[in-house]
C-alpha cells in the first residue's frame, strides 16, 4: 500500500504521514525536491504526551518530518524511481508528501495500491500553526515572523499556482480531510476511526463492488421522490439483473411529469396505491425473472427495500439482503424477513471524500 498525501501549507500533511508511521508501520518516502519546492508545514505537537487538551496558544512546534530521516526513510531522485521501488515492495506500507503536480500522480494513480488523501484546514487556523511553529522554533526565533498578508500570499502561490498549484491534486483525492483540530491526541484518535487502511480502499469488497453498482444504477432513476438502484448478483457473485426507480415503459418518466403522485410532492409512504413509479427492486426482479433467481442469491440496495418490495423479496427466494441508507419502513421490512427467514444487514463503506475531523464521533 502506498499513502500519498498532499494539501495547504500548514495543515497537517506531516502530521497524517506521521500517524501512519507511528500507529500502522508505514515507512516514509522522499522524493529529492529543490528546496523551495519543500512544504514543511505540519499540526504542531502538544508540550506533553500527557497534555491531551492543549490549547492553540500552548503548544509548541517540532522539526519538519523531512527533516528528521531515519533508517527506516527512502530518498528517490524522481517520482519514477520512487514508483518502480514501491511497485517491487507493494505489500509493504509506504507513505509519501512528495506528490507535488498532476504528471507524477497521473502515473502512480495507475497502481492498484495507491491511495491519495488530502489535508486542509480554515487560513486562520493554518496561520496560527505556522505562527506557533516559528515562535517555538530555535532555528528561527532570531527572525521575524512571517505576516499574515505574506502568508496569503504565499498559500495562494501554493494551492493557486497555474504551474506548481496543489489545488488540481487534493481536488482528485480519495479522502479529503479538514483538519481543524489543535490537539495532537484528537487528531490521532479520529483518524484512527477512519480506518485509513482498510483493505477496501485498495481493491473493494463483494460488499463495496455491488453496493457501488447499486449507487451506480440510482443514477439513472428518474423518480422525482428518491433515486434508489438495486443489483441481483447469484452465490457466485455473477450479477443477475439491475434495476432502478421510475415510471414503466412507454410512459412518460416521472421527472418530466409522468406521476402525478410524485410530483404532487406526496409524503413518504403516502397515496402509494396511485403512485406510477416502479421500484428499483421491482425492476431487478423482473428484469431477472423467477427462473434466473437460484438458491442464495443476494440483492444489494442503496436503500432499504420498502413493505410491499420485502414482501415480492420474499416470494422469489432471494436469501439475502444488505442496504445502505435507511427508510420509513425499516421496522415493518425487518419483521417480514425475519419471519421469512431473509437475512438482512446494513453496510457502509470506508469513509471517502471530505471528513471533518472535529465533527467525527469518538467512542
Amino acid at each position: 500500500m502506498l499513502i500519498g498525501i498532499c494539501g495547504a501549507k500548514c495543515a497537517g500533511k506531516n502530521t497524517v504521514a506521521q500517524y501512519l508511521i507511528d500507529h500502522h508501520g508505514f515507512k516514509k518516502l522522499y522524493i529529492d525536491l529543490p528546496a523551495p519546492q519543500r512544504d514543511t508545514s505540519s499540526l504542531v505537537q502538544p508540550k506533553s504526551e500527557t497534555d491531551s487538551t492543549t490549547s492553540p496558544d500552548s503548544i509548541k512546534s517540532y522539526t519538519p518530518l523531512h527533516l528528521k530521516q531515519t533508517s527506516a526513510s527512502h530518498s528517490f531522485p524522481n517520482i519514477a524511481a520512487l514508483l518502480d521501488f514501491v511497485t517491487k515492495h507493494w505489500r509493504s506500507r509506504w507513505v509519501t508528501t512528495n506528490i507535488h503536480d498532476e504528471a507524477a500522480l497521473e502515473v502512480i494513480s495507475r497502481r492498484p495500491f495507491f491511495i491519495l488523501i488530502s489535508v486542509d484546514a480554515p487560513l486562520t487556523v493554518r496561520w496560527r500553526r505556522h505562527q506557533h511553529r516559528h515562535n517555538g522554533s530555535q532555528e528561527t526565533s532570531a527572525s521575524d515572523p512571517i505576516s499574515l498578508e505574506d502568508f496569503v500570499s504565499e498559500s495562494d502561490q501554493h494551492l493557486y499556482d497555474a504551474s506548481t498549484g496543489v489545488l488540481p491534486l487534493m481536488s482528485r483525492a480519495a479522502i479529503r480531510l479538514l483538519n481543524t483540530s489543535s490537539d495532537l491526541a484528537h487528531l490521532y484518535a479520529t483518524l484512527g476511526k477512519l480506518d485509513l487502511t482498510n483493505p477496501d480502499r485498495l481493491r473493494p469488497s463483494w460488499d463495496s463492488y455491488f453496493m457501488s453498482l447499486a449507487s451506480l444504477a440510482a443514477q439513472r432513476c428518474n423518480c422525482m421522490k428518491r433515486a434508489v438502484g438495486c443489483v441481483l448478483v447469484d452465490s457466485k457473485h455473477h450479477v443477475i439483473s439491475t434495476g432502478y426507480n421510475g415510471t414503466p415503459r412507454h410512459l412518460q418518466n416521472c421527472g418530466e411529469g409522468g406521476c402525478p403522485r410524485c410530483n404532487a410532492g406526496e409524503s413518504s409512504g403516502v397515496s402509494l396505491s396511485t403512485c406510477l413509479c416502479l421500484h428499483a427492486e421491482e425492476n431487478a426482479l423482473l428484469e431477472a425473472g423467477r427462473e434466473r433467481i437460484r438458491d442464495g442469491s443476494i440483492l444489494y440496495c442503496n436503500t432499504c427495500p420498502c413493505l410491499t418490495c420485502s414482501i415480492k423479496i420474499v416470494q422469489v427466494g432471494i436469501a439475502e439482503v444488505v442496504y445502505n441508507q435507511g427508510y420509513s419502513m425499516d421496522t415493518d421490512t425487518a419483521q417480514v424477513f425475519q419471519t421469512a427467514g431473509v437475512r438482512l444487514r446494513q453496510f457502509s463503506p470506508p469513509a471517502n471524500g471530505l471528513i471533518h475531523l472535529e465533527k467525527m464521533e469518538l467512542y
